[in-house]
């Protein structure tokens, strides 16, 4: 595929995916497997636990204004889940929640990472991703591999069943907690996260926004073909050292692509793209974004890679948010 550069210059960025002018119309078609519905409703129906109230236990980070506590609840097949929960010290009733899913090879990191809603007067709930580097297992993965080529071979037995399945269930476990507006649940993540928050409002309990920036997990068959940098590289290399017809590894993968989910989702969406992302390469982010099928809204960062917007995109998170709830002055269920 052609690049175009910004500058004369050859060590300039280049947008080496669509021109920009293109991304607004790229709507490919979905690879949508003729059960896909039923083997999504399957795998909740046998692999979700029962809703349960979740165990919080307190946790003493140094902070004055944010309670803080460690969260384990269960997901996939029961399997404890970690996660961090931060909420106002200040509150008088039940707050609207965002439940941050985190990026790829990462975990739930530090209290001290996450105090930007929590300080804007919402719950924060940001989940353990299993098996990558976090504080959460995950004892069913098959092989010594990265997450995203375990159980490959299998939708049924494939990394990202079980992770979607405990992200269901987290927004489950929020609801069961006593300082949480169940009517007002956020799915919010980037990469990894973005793409997880697709899959939840597709198929989990309603939520009541989505914050989407720079989804992985979207237009798998382009995806692995594009992009040079990052997780999609793991793909390319097991189609390689396999030798399996690669039809079937796509196969797998289109039981969890983005734009599957996309298309059955209806909540309001914020989305964020970069259109230098050698990661997640635009095209595949507005893939998915042309084919969400709820209210939606992108914002794109034109000179960005992987980063995307950073704190920038959190400021048009948080004035999303109030403009959708038409909050009073002072935050829902504060002081």
């Amino acid at each position: 595929m052609p690049t175009i550069p910004y500058a004369d210059d050859p060590s300039a960025p280049v947008l080496y995916d669509v021109p920009p002018e293109g991304l607004a119309s790229y709507l490919p078609a979905r690879q949508e497997p003729d059960d896909f519905d039923r083997f999504w409703k399957s795998t909740l129906d046998s692999c979700r636990p029962r809703p349960a109230a979740p165990e919080l236990v307190r946790v003493d980070a140094n902070l004055t204004t944010v309670d803080t506590f460690d969260v384990t609840f269960a997901g996939y097949g029961g399997d404890p889940v970690r996660a961090w929960l931060l909420l106002p010290s200040r509150r008088t009733g039940p707050l609207p929640c965002v439940i941050q899913y985190v990026g790829y090879g990462g975990g739930r990191g530090l209290v001290i990472d996450h105090l930007i809603w929590a300080a804007a007067g919402y719950a924060h709930l940001v989940m353990d991703a299993r098996g990558q580097g976090g504080e959460t297992p995950d004892p069913t993965a098959r092989g010594a591999g990265p997450a995203i080529v375990s159980g490959l071979d299998d939708p049924a037995q494939y990394y990202y069943r079980r992770l979607f399945v405990d992200a269901v269930c987290a927004v489950e476990a929020v609801r069961e907690m006593p300082d949480i507006d169940g009517e007002r649940i956020v799915v919010a993540g980037a990469s990894q996260g973005g793409g997880t928050a697709l899959a939840v409002a597709a198929m989990g309990p309603p939520v009541s926004a989505v914050l989407c920036d720079m989804p992985f997990l979207c237009h798998w068959n382009r995806a692995v073909r594009l992009s040079d940098r990052g997780p999609y590289t793991a793909v390319a290399r097991y189609c390689a050292e396999h030798r399996q017809p690669v039809r079937d590894v796509f196969a797998t993968l289109a039981y969890f692509d983005g734009l599957n989910f996309a298309a059955r989702c209806r909540a309001p969406a914020l989305f964020s793209a970069a259109l230098v992302d050698r990661v997640c390469p635009p095209s595949t982010v507005y893939a998915a974004y042309n084919h969400y099928a709820g209210p939606k809204r992108m914002i794109a960062w034109e000179f960005n890679d992987h980063e995307g917007g950073g704190t920038h995109q959190l400021v048009h998170q948080l004035s999303y948010l109030r403009d959708l709830w038409h909050p009073s002055s002072h935050a829902p269920g504060l002081v």
